[in-house]
């Protein structure tokens, strides 16, 4: 039995308090601030899992071809306070590991800020970056923005329909939040999965007559992407690897690994670990301890972002980028650049 079910009649209190407030809002008792730019807001309903930030960058990607766009993240694990704009010579604990992700990725094509106000946040981005569209990383339950068009995703192992409220489950929110969303992807999909497992699916998402269900999976790339140089994957075989992850749910990621390196150690840790002096001892000693000549310290693209600062890792860190392929990306691209179009 999971032991988290026994919290389930705490989660009757939380749905009452979180039921509230969406309550308020949807009332106007409480404000959600609207913006004359397209606004789009990405998230979830669970706490981490769903790989988001594959898909943050996808989005990102097709706005930066048609409008100066610009991402708006909190900042999850940073040292700053208030509106921090990313910059060359920002580091994770400055704006955070994903926004340095994003930033490393798009780099002067795309703003990218954190800040705990998004209104605050929206409303600089608008005066002082001419910016024409935000996309607000991980804000779906930030209700004093509404958002002009919201992206929800869930986990195809493990979607919202199933999932309880915390602290019994998972969920940041009713079940219900999700008829909030323009767009609903299932996440994490196998590369191939029946029509009966589509539809089972579908019927449990029940969308309402204007939302969109798309499906998505991981790819990953063909290339481990290092300090020194880039390692392709018809050389992996070869290699004995340090598997270093601090993301929510690894298995995924550990699995592939496996199934494609000579030999894997796997250290985990944490969501959004910061690793300590300790730490990179631990991973440097593990990395020491490997015999083979053909060796190297693999991990994430978020997680590179907290350790490639470390000299005694830097030299030997590699990490494997990857993206999200859609079941109908043209359709999913045509009814974003719609939106954004008319607004």
């Amino acid at each position: 039995m999971n032991w988290r079910k026994l919290l389930l009649p705490l989660s009757g209190l939380f749905w009452v308090g979180v039921s509230f407030r969406n309550l308020l809002y949807k009332t106007g008792l409480l404000r959600s601030q609207k913006f004359k730019i397209p606004v789009i807001c990405l998230g979830n309903l669970s706490v981490g899992g769903t790989g988001k930030s594959p898909h943050v960058i996808m989005v990102a990607d097709i706005l930066k071809e048609e409008l100066q766009t610009a991402m708006l993240s909190r900042g999850y694990g940073r040292k700053t306070s208030g509106l921090v704009i990313a910059n060359y010579s920002s580091k994770v604990f400055d704006i955070g590991d994903e926004p340095l992700q994003f930033f490393n990725r798009f780099r002067n094509k795309v703003v990218v800020a954190v800040s705990e106000n998004r209104t605050n946040g929206i409303n600089h981005l608008i005066k002082y970056y001419n910016t024409q569209a935000v996309l607000m990383d991980d804000g779906f339950q930030h209700r004093q923005v509404k958002p002009g068009y919201s992206i929800l995703l869930t986990d195809f192992n493990d979607p919202y329909t199933s999932d309880f409220l915390l602290p019994g489950g998972n969920l940041r929110e009713p079940r219900s939040g999700a008829r909030r969303a323009d767009v609903i992807i299932v996440t994490k999909c196998p590369d191939a999965f029946s029509v009966k497992q589509r539809d089972s699916i579908l019927q449990k998402i029940n969308p309402k007559y204007n939302q969109k269900v798309y499906f998505s999976k991981i790819v990953y790339s063909n290339s481990a992407i290092g300090y020194r140089f880039t390692l392709e994957s018809d050389e992996w075989l070869e290699y004995e690897v340090v598997l270093v992850t601090g993301i929510a749910n690894s298995k995924p990621f550990v699995e592939f690994v496996k199934e494609r390196f000579k030999a894997v150690h796997h250290l985990e840790f944490s969501d959004h670990h910061n690793f300590s002096v300790a730490d990179i001892q631990k991973i440097d000693d593990q990395f020491d301890q490997i015999k083979a000549l053909h060796k190297v310290i693999l991990t994430t693209e978020k997680d590179y972002m907290r350790l490639k600062d470390e000299s005694a890792l830097i030299e030997n860190l590699f990490y494997l980028p990857i993206e999200v392929e859609l079941n109908d990306f043209d359709g999913f691209k045509e009814n974003l650049l719609n939106y954004v179009r008319k607004n």
